[in-house]
């Protein structure tokens, strides 16, 4: 290679390289994102205790989200099911047009109020909310074993199949239970008696 190409090959380099000089290369680091959390566990989630092998009645007991117990005795004919973290117990209920499924929930404080519970079960089934004078009127008390219930008995009229609700509402050492029979109206109004003898072995410790 003569001295005059070696030359102009570094000068090109030079060129080239002072072009480029003006350009930095810049990095950056990215975290890396976490993994959404799971969500919390419902306050005054339980377990429900398995009905006595062989008993004619299923005595249960859970705690309630404030750590207090209630207990209660199934008829036998109403078929336990897993509690999940939402409900205390659940049950399946037997009736005419089909099975009423009774659940059992718990929950701090009032949880807003005598009124928006019942109006809360009301739209489950279709019907318009009460305003706070008719309440009253809509429902019917029982004092048992200690315990305040409010009863509520929602059959929408029409269909006889259409879904209905009886339920009682139970204010219970700082929290409120709920128990709510719910299904075809047919059955719920066959396993109304049921239910009312049922609710007068719910009882505190």
């Amino acid at each position: 290679m003569s001295s005059r190409t070696l030359l102009s090959g570094l000068a090109a380099a030079t060129l080239l390289l002072g072009a480029c000089g003006g350009e930095k290369v810049a990095t950056y680091k990215v975290p890396k994102e976490k993994d959404p959390e799971p969500p919390a566990a419902a306050a005054g989630a339980g377990t429900q205790a398995e009905p006595a092998p062989g008993a004619s009645m299923a005595d249960t007991s859970v705690p309630t989200a404030a750590g207090a117990d209630l207990a209660w005795e199934a008829p036998a004919a109403w078929k336990a099911k897993p509690a999940s973290a939402m409900r205390k117990g659940s049950y399946a209920v037997p009736g005419d047009g089909g099975d009423a499924e009774l659940s059992v929930t718990a929950f701090p404080g009032d949880v807003g109020g005598e009124l928006a519970n019942v109006n809360r079960w009301r739209g489950q089934v279709g019907l318009a909310p009460l305003r706070a004078e008719e309440l009253d009127p809509a429902v019917s008390r029982l004092e048992a074993n200690g315990l305040s219930f409010t009863i509520v008995e929602l059959f929408p009229p029409g269909d006889p199949g259409a879904k209905a609700i009886v339920g009682a509402i139970v204010p219970f050492g700082g929290s409120t239970w709920f128990f709510k029979l719910m299904g075809p109206g047919g059955a719920v109004k066959a396993a109304k008696a049921a239910f009312i003898e049922f609710l007068h072995t719910v009882r505190a410790p």
